[in-house]
């Protein structure tokens, strides 16, 4: 292994262009890593890519990117449905993988990917890293350490509402700016469980750790979208509400709906006999850590320094910047497979209980670094 890794970015859409391709050409990371390959099925929108953010080589084909002896690590930006099978072919041709949320959709499937890694010798990291944050450590150890009380339930979740139409990648005319966004409308992978209440629950796992039990409802609410004036239809189920059971009584208010929302992006709110942490405030007071009233959001990440602060994305930088220092020093990081499986069988499990009426047990776990 070299001391530069080359990168190939899977999918020059939303957040290939967003999370990863703004960020990995500027000058900072490329002691690090560079931008060997980008390949993306819409005819010439990589090469588009390539020439807008100076990577090496574009590719029409997913096989081409792999079979490319320059490309070290991928950063799979493609729909999620696809992450699964894209994900042991990367393996298979021995390269390291960073999973843009979710990592897959069942909890099985993530298993396979775990112990075919393992077997190969390939390192993966699966956004969102949660737990990077300075904030969600301070919570946890505010509450593991008796500040709340004794804990009764907490609550995290997002309304999926007409973000991705109306994001600036999809503005445009250009190969670069029509992005279309229906994927994120169909099964498998779509829907704001997978896509947005996914960063709530590896906040809420990671402060309480694993949970035990899961059910709910869920259903599909709107079966038609529109973009650019033509209809699309939606099978990805839009409005899910889980209740999670994590032992000795705590529970915990799980939603991903196609609208509204009660509790801030990504934050799980928590309640105990000695009160309450809602967003980043215990008891009306800041909950304070290293940093705190310096810098806020994604500026605290580790990687997340001179320019990176003012791109979108910074978080999924921040996890491929994870896995390049796993790759080169060993450098443990708590963006793991294996807490995104744990959210991952949540997530299916919460499914599975809306559809059988019967609450599901919980077989996965993990440890957080």
């Amino acid at each position: 292994m070299s001391e530069r890794l080359g990168i190939g970015v899977v999918g020059a859409g939303s957040i290939g262009i967003r999370g990863a391709l703004q960020h990995l050409c500027c000058d900072d990371v490329q002691d690090r890593c560079y931008l060997a390959a980008v390949c993306d099925p819409v005819s010439g929108r990589a090469a588009a890519a390539a020439e807008k953010y100076g990577v090496r080589q574009p590719y029409l084909e997913y096989e081409a990117l792999l079979a490319d002896p320059a490309v070290d690590l991928v950063t799979l930006g493609s729909p999620i449905g696809l992450h699964f099978d894209q994900g042991l072919a990367a393996i298979a041709a021995g390269k390291h993988i960073h999973f843009n949320k979710t990592m897959t959709t069942t909890a099985a499937e993530a298993t396979a990917l775990i112990d075919a890694a393992a077997a190969k010798g390939v390192k993966l990291v699966a956004c969102p890293g949660q737990m990077l944050r300075p904030v969600n450590r301070a919570i946890r150890d505010l509450i593991q350490g008796g500040a709340l009380g004794r804990l009764a339930w907490a609550a995290t979740g997002a309304g999926f509402g007409a973000y991705h139409e109306h994001e600036g990648v999809r503005k445009g005319d250009d190969v670069l700016t029509n992005i279309n966004p229906s994927w994120y409308w169909r099964k498998p992978g779509g829907g704001p469980m997978y896509d947005m209440t996914v960063y709530g629950l590896h906040s809420l796992t990671g402060v309480l750790g694993p949970a035990r039990r899961v059910t709910g409802m869920s259903g599909v609410a709107l079966t038609e979208r529109e973009f650019k004036g033509q209809s699309y239809p939606c099978d990805a189920e839009d409005n899910t509400f889980l209740v999670l059971d994590f032992g000795n009584q705590v529970f915990a208010y799980v939603y991903g709906s196609l609208t509204g929302t009660v509790v801030p992006f990504g934050m799980p709110v928590y309640f105990g006999t000695k009160g309450s942490i809602i967003g980043e405030q215990f008891n009306n007071e800041p909950v304070t850590y290293p940093g705190y009233g310096e810098l806020s959001g994604n500026a605290l990440l580790p990687h997340n320094l001179g320019p990176h602060r003012q791109m979108d994305e910074g978080h999924v930088f921040e996890d491929i910047m994870q896995l390049v220092e796993l790759v080169l020093h060993g450098t443990p990081t708590p963006s793991t497979a294996e807490h995104a499986r744990h959210v991952i069988e949540i997530i299916e499990a919460g499914y599975r209980a809306a559809e059988t009426g019967q609450t599901q047990e919980l077989t996965t776990t993990f440890e957080l670094i």
